[in-house]
C-alpha cells in the first residue's frame, strides 16, 4: 500500500479528527516507558498481522490516552503515521459495517464511558438499597421455617394455594407471632384492622425482612395508625360514577373492566378499590356475570375486557375459563387482560390447569396478564418461575407498579425494580402516582415531580423496554409527562388528558407529610 495522507478523501472526518489530536503539537511531558513502549509495539505488530479489529482499536486507544495525558505522539514509539493510516483503512475495511476508526475510537468509546460512569453508582448501591428476593432468597427460606413452625403448616400445605388461603394472616395476635414488631406497631395494628381487612399469606410475610424498620413488603401489607388516623373525607368508591352495568366499570369507549370478585389473597395498604373489599370474600352469581357479558355483547365498540376483582386470579379454574369462553364468543371483544398479583403474593396458584386454560384462550384472542410488583423484593426464585411458566402461554405479562413512599420512590429502588421483573418475563408497563381518593394511605404518596424525575432518568440509563410509563388516575389514565401538567393551583395540579383536551385538577401529595420521615410508618414507633 502506498503512503497514505490524513486528508485522504476516503477517511471519515472523525478519523481526521482522531490523526489531529494524535499528532498535535505540544511537547511530551515525559519519556515513553518501556513497559508501555513494548504494550504498544506489540499491539502494533498484532494488529498488522490479524484481520482483527480488537488490536487495531486498542493500539488507538493507548495512543489517544498517551498523547492527551502525557502529550507522548506515536512518532515517540517509533510508529510512523502511515503505518496508523493503513491500520485506520484495514478497520473500516475489516468491520461488517465500515465503521471507521476514529467513528469507534473518538466517539463511540467515549460515549458509552460517559454513559457507564451514569450507573456506576446504582450498580454499587442496588442489592443493598434495593435488593431482589432473589438475592434475599436465604434469608427469606429461613423466614419460611420459622413461619411454618408458629403456624404449623406442613410442607403440602405450604406448596399449595389452599394451604397459603387456609393459613392467611388476617389477625394482630397471629401476625406478633410471626413479626417482631414494636408493641405500638401491633396496637396500631389491631385498631386498624377494626375497620379494614388485613390478610397476608404467609408465604408473602416470609419476603418481610425482620429487623428492617420499614420493610418495602411490610409497608405494602401491614396497615399503620395513618390509615384511620389520616384526616379527609373518603370519595366515593372508586368508578361509582363510571359503572354502567352491574360489575363493570367504562372509562373509554372500547376498553371495560368486570370487577369479578372482591377477594384477593393479600390485602394492599394503598388498594384503590379499598371500598370494595367488604368483610366477606365474595365470588358474585353467574347471573351477575351474565349481565356484565350482555352489556359487552350490546356495545359494539368494546373490543378490550380487564378481567379483575379483587383478583381475578383467585376465581376457581372453572369460573376462569368460563368468562374466558363467554369473552371469545363476543365477536367484537378482540382482547382480554387478567389482573392479578397471586405471582407475587400466592406463586402456589399458578398450576398447569389454569395455564392450559390462559393457552387455550390465548390461541383464540390474546390474553394479558396484569400484575403489581412495587418491589424488586417481591421477585423471588418461585415467582419468577411462576412469571416464566405464565409467559409461556399468553401474549404478553405487563406490570402496573404504584409510586409508593418508602418502597419504590428512589432512582435506585425504582430501576431495580424495573431491571429486576424485566428479567422475570414481565414488562414493566405503567407506574401509577398513589391515587388521592383514599385519606387512608395519603402517607404512602409520593410527590408528582419526584415521581417524574425517578421515570425521566430511566430514559438511556435502562433497556427502553423496561421504563414504564408514568399515569395519575383522575377520570381515565392521564400521562404524567412534563407537558401534561399544564399548571398548578395551590396544591392541585392542572392536568391535561391528551385525548379529549380536557384539563382535570388532581391533588399532589402533601410535601410536609412526606419529608417527615420520622413519622413515617413503623419509624414512628422506634422513638
Amino acid at each position: 500500500m502506498s503512503n497514505l495522507e490524513v486528508n485522504d478523501p476516503s477517511l471519515d472526518d472523525y478519523t481526521k479528527e482522531l490523526f489531529e489530536e494524535l499528532y498535535a503539537p505540544g511537547s511530551a511531558m515525559g519519556t515513553v516507558p518501556d513497559d508501555l513502549k513494548k504494550e504498544v509495539l506489540s499491539l502494533l505488530e498484532v494488529a498488522q498481522q490479524k484481520n482483527l479489529t480488537t488490536p487495531i482499536i486498542k493500539l488507538f486507544e493507548i495512543l489517544r490516552k498517551t498523547k492527551k495525558e502525557h502529550g507522548i505522539s506515536p512518532d515517540e514509539f517509533g510508529i510512523s503515521k502511515n503505518d496508523l493510516l493503513k491500520l485506520a483503512k484495514k478497520h473500516e475495511q475489516i468491520d461488517e459495517h465500515e465503521v471507521s476508526i476514529g467513528g469507534r475510537v473518538g466517539r463511540a468509546l467515549p460515549i458509552v464511558q460517559a454513559a457507564n460512569s451514569r450507573i456506576q453508582e446504582y450498580l454499587q448501591v442496588k442489592d443493598k438499597e434495593a435488593p431482589s428476593g432473589i438475592e434475599l432468597w436465604p434469608d427469606i427460606e429461613k423466614n419460611i421455617q420459622k413461619i411454618k413452625k408458629v403456624l404449623g403448616i406442613s410442607d403440602d400445605d405450604w406448596n399449595t394455594f389452599k394451604g397459603q388461603l387456609r393459613y392467611a394472616i388476617e389477625d394482630f395476635e397471629t401476625l406478633a407471632q410471626i413479626l417482631d414488631l414494636p408493641e405500638k406497631a401491633i396496637k396500631d395494628i389491631a385498631r386498624v384492622t377494626k375497620h379494614y381487612r388485613m390478610r397476608l399469606t404467609p408465604y408473602y410475610a416470609s419476603l418481610i425482612m425482620p429487623g428492617r424498620i420499614n420493610d418495602p413488603v411490610l409497608l405494602q401489607s401491614v396497615p399503620t395508625g395513618e390509615m384511620v388516623d389520616n384526616a379527609g373525607v373518603e370519595i366515593p368508591p372508586v368508578a361509582a360514577d363510571h359503572s354502567p352495568a352491574r360489575l363493570i366499570d367504562q372509562f373509554y369507549p372500547r376498553v371495560v373492566t368486570i370487577k369479578a370478585t372482591n377477594i384477593c389473597a393479600m390485602y394492599c395498604t394503598h388498594c384503590l378499590r379499598i371500598a370494595h373489599i367488604g368483610k366477606k370474600d365474595r365470588i358474585y352469581s353467574k347471573e351477575a356475570y351474565r349481565e356484565a357479558f350482555e352489556y359487552i355483547k350490546k356495545n359494539s365498540f368494546i373490543r378490550d375486557v380487564l378481567i379483575t376483582g379483587g383478583d381475578s386470579f383467585v376465581l376457581p379454574n372453572e369460573y376462569i375459563r368460563w368468562i374466558l369462553n363467554e369473552l371469545d364468543s363476543i365477536d367484537h371483544v378482540k382482547v382480554k387482560r387478567l389482573g392479578t398479583r397471586i405471582p407475587v403474593t400466592t406463586p402456589q396458584r399458578i398450576d398447569t390447569e389454569l395455564l392450559d386454560i390462559l393457552e387455550e384462550s390465548n390461541d383464540i384472542k390474546p390474553i394479558r396478564v396484569v400484575t403489581q410488583i412495587n418491589t424488586a423484593q417481591e421477585i423471588t426464585p418461585v415467582s419468577k418461575e411462576a412469571f416464566k411458566q405464565i409467559s409461556k402461554r399468553v401474549s404478553a405479562v405487563l406490570n402496573q407498579a404504584v409510586l409508593l413512599r418508602g418502597i419504590n420512590d428512589s432512582k435506585v429502588k425504582m430501576w431495580k425494580l424495573c431491571e429486576t421483573i424485566h428479567e422475570a418475563y414481565v414488562r414493566p408497563y405503567y407506574v401509577f402516582n398513589c391515587s388521592y381518593r383514599n385519606p387512608q394511605f395519603i402517607h404512602l404518596r409520593v410527590p408528582i415531580e419526584k415521581g417524574r424525575d425517578i421515570i425521566e432518568s430511566m430514559y438511556g440509563n435502562i433497556s427502553g423496554d423496561a421504563i414504564p410509563r408514568y399515569i395519575a388516575t383522575a377520570g381515565g389514565k392521564i400521562p404524567l409527562h412534563r407537558s401534561n401538567v399544564i399548571g398548578r393551583d395551590n396544591n392541585d395540579l392542572i392536568l391535561k388528558k391528551p385525548w379529549s383536551g380536557e384539563e382535570v385538577k388532581y391533588p399532589d401529595a402533601d410535601a410536609n407529610i412526606y419529608e417527615d420521615n420520622d413519622n413515617f410508618a413503623f419509624a414512628k414507633y422506634n422513638k
